[in-house]
């Protein structure tokens, strides 16, 4: 297998400029004579099911009216998802229509250089105005008509932003002194509408919130929104169910559940969201008992009440998200533009809240795979949809380049879902499984890197365990979902004798979709050698699995970027 398996690998790079060549979108019979507007919305780290239109535990506590309009005079997309679940990557993706490894963005240091930024390009190209507003985080300067974006991650209180002027990039700021991001975020795309473009010509505003990313820190108008609401538990975040997960994220016989995947209790020695919340008494301190000290509860004490707290602020943040949607669909409405202009609302991808009491996001698992996606558009899109084919990131790009008529650079991977949208059908040849990887491995929030698949009843996940130089080694292991029986992902069923089939079916397609979105090897070759010697997972790689993992432990679950004042030691958690 793994001789066959680098064998194909060659081929494929042999042959990978000719697979995506001369890619075109959509077809200019079905514009329509005035091109649309369009408005693509998208936050930071907004779970699908933080919007309540997705129905989820939190939709009768914490509604999102505004998102949930899109979605009602519209589509909602129940399968959207990332390739890689971290800011820079999708973001990344999301301009260019191709997987990080392809447009050189693995991880947060990733950039694209403005001749590389495909989607602003072609919508110019188009004949649309077009503007950046808000989150940016991919450092080169955004070639748009117009721009004006945070620096980095950004401030969510008085926040600087960069904009074009005399000097050149990123010299040029200005800052909105008693502001939250939100709120000037959407003034200046308001601003922006109203007096700044060109009349007569159509837009393409891309409207980027900060918000929700940690540490939530929302804008004190919603302080007691949510005070006296206990929000609903996920069932796996105190039963962390044994039969979820794999010796890669729990460590042989679980000797490395307090160091792998940040936690909501103080289960993660080296960060946790128990230890984290004392650096933000802002937001977080009305949640606790007065002088609160950790140690002086229990286990299970310490996780309800963080996950109180992260929820609430998370919530707090989501509703400042929903207020300023509804400024924009209010100013759309009232210019007469709404119905001319395609709405979409996402987020770069999912988010944990809680779930396998895991915080953050990067997992492969289903809440942070996910990404939201409503779309409004009266003209094409039928009101009241729930469709479920599988749509990735990579077709963002695609898909809105199709309603504007414009051309889809040659190298792009995605594919558009105009049609789907349109129909409600999907066409023959659509996709059946959507890829993923994530390369940071260990680093910010202690996620084993890994790579996976998902199809619409089904999710095969490896993960390899290594950095890109194949260093901290942490143990492999492969993980298979059955998300029709079990969508909570409870029960990884990889050694499940009645599984076996489906479980080498989907090995085997995971090999095959590697080499069709050009994940060959030849990107990392260490890690890739890592990938390629435990792939057959035999009775060797699991017992070399189990060495690995002990030797990570007697590391004392080191990775490349331990916090040094968040380490315990020498006063291990009891239960978790």
């Amino acid at each position: 297998m793994k001789t066959k398996y680098a064998f194909r690998c060659f081929l494929q790079r042999l042959s990978q400029s000719v697979l995506f060549a001369g890619a075109i979108v959509g077809t200019a019979a079905s514009l329509s004579a005035k091109q649309p507007n369009i408005l693509y919305i998208m936050s930071d780290d907004h779970a699908a099911h933080g919007i309540s239109a997705y129905k989820s535990r939190l939709s009768e506590v914490a509604p999102t009216p505004n998102i949930d309009r899109i979605a009602n005079e519209g589509a909602l997309l129940e399968n959207v998802f990332c390739s890689n679940s971290i800011c820079t990557p999708s973001r990344a993706t999301i301009l260019t229509s191709q997987y990080g490894h392809n447009n050189g963005v693995f991880d947060l240091s990733g950039t694209v250089k403005p001749e590389d930024q495909m989607l602003a390009i072609q919508m110019k190209a188009a004949g649309y105005q077009t503007a950046m507003i808000g989150k940016w985080h991919l450092k080169e300067e955004p070639n748009f008509d117009y721009y004006c974006v945070l620096p980095g991650q950004g401030k969510y209180h008085n926040p600087t932003f960069r904009l074009q002027g005399e000097k050149p990039w990123p010299n040029n700021t200005i800052k909105k002194d008693g502001f939250h991001s939100s709120d000037a975020i959407t003034d200046i795309s308001l601003n922006w509408l109203k007096n700044e473009r060109e009349e007569g010509k159509p837009f393409f505003l891309m409207h980027h919130f900060k918000a929700p990313h940690d540490y939530f820190e929302f804008a004190k108008r919603y302080k007691t929104y949510l005070a006296d609401v206990e929000i609903p538990m996920p069932e796996n975040m105190l039963d962390r169910k044994k039969t979820h997960g794999s010796i890669a994220t729990r460590g042989h016989n679980d000797e490395l559940v307090h160091y792998l995947g940040t936690s909501i209790g103080p289960r993660n020695q080296h960060r946790s969201f128990t230890s984290t919340m004392p650096d933000f008494p802002e937001t977080f301190a009305a949640e606790f008992p007065e002088n609160y000290d950790p140690a002086n509860h229990s286990f299970e004490e310490n996780t309800k009440l963080a996950y109180q707290a992260y929820l609430k602020a998370f919530l707090r943040c989501v509703k400042g998200v929903d207020d300023n949607i509804g400024r924009l669909l209010a100013y759309l409405e009232e210019s007469g533009e709404l119905d001319n202009t395609i709405i979409v609302y996402t987020a770069d991808q999912g988010f944990m809240l809680g779930e396998h009491d895991y915080q953050d996001k990067r997992w492969i698992y289903e809440e942070a795979l996910r990404m939201p996606f409503v779309v409004r558009y009266p003209a094409e899109i039928k009101a009241g949809q729930r469709l479920d084919a599988l749509v990735e990131n990579v077709d963002f790009a695609p898909t809105l380049l199709d309603y504007a008529g414009g051309k889809l650079a040659a190298d792009a991977q995605g594919k558009s879902i105009r049609s789907i949208l349109a129909s409600g059908q999907e066409p023959a040849d659509w996709r059946d499984a959507t890829y993923y990887r994530y390369w940071m491995h260990l680093y910010h929030h202690w996620n084993p890197g890994h790579l996976g698949l998902r199809t619409k009843t089904h999710k095969l996940v490896y993960f390899y365990g290594c950095g890109y130089d194949g260093e901290y080694q942490t143990p492999p292991a492969w993980e298979l979902y059955d998300l029709v029986a079990d969508p909570q992902e409870n029960k990884n069923l990889y050694d499940d004798p009645a599984y076996a089939d489906i479980a080498k079916e989907l090995k085997q397609k995971l090999a095959d979709l590697r080499l069709e979105v050009g994940d060959d090897g030849s990107h990392h070759p260490q890690c890739e050698k890592v990938v390629q010697e435990f792939w057959d997972y035999d009775a060797a790689d699991r017992a070399r699995a189990i060495e690995i993992s002990k030797e990570y432990l007697a590391t004392d679950g080191k990775g490349p970027n331990v916090p040094k004042k968040r380490r315990v030691k020498k006063k291990p958690v009891t239960k978790g």
